[in-house]
């Protein structure tokens, strides 16, 4: 019961705040210029292959929940497939996280002295 309790947990704690990272960076791409027709097919493609990384994490972040959860209620061991999907979810959110979930950090701006006035 202890296992699928902290698996639920570690789920609630990595996956999920990934999720909402990979939502809010879903269509920045820095360097993208709307006028260049080949540059709007890779953008298209680029926020298509987001957005199903998005969906696989939100499925397998369910699937992984539910059954922990019931498996805990229940009081029955958890599949071994439970473990893998647990995985796979782990995985494709380091990948969000990593990619496109992170904030672009602004350049530092100088200080200005005023010796040089």
């Amino acid at each position: 019961m202890l296992v699928e309790l902290l698996v639920a947990a570690a789920v609630m704690l990595f996956p999920v705040p990934a999720l909402v990272l990979g939502v809010r960076g879903l269509p920045k791409r820095p360097g993208y210029s709307p006028d260049e027709p080949a540059d709007r097919a890779s953008y298209i493609l680029v926020v298509a292959l987001r957005t199903l990384a998005l969906v696989l994490v939100l499925a397998l972040s369910v699937v992984v929940l539910v059954s922990t959860v019931g498996a805990a209620v229940v009081g029955v061991p958890l599949h071994g497939m439970v473990y893998v999907f647990f995985g796979l979810d782990v995985l494709l959110a380091l990948l969000i996280v990593f990619s496109f979930g992170r904030r672009v950090r602004r350049p530092v701006r100088r200080r200005v002295t005023p010796a040089a006035r």
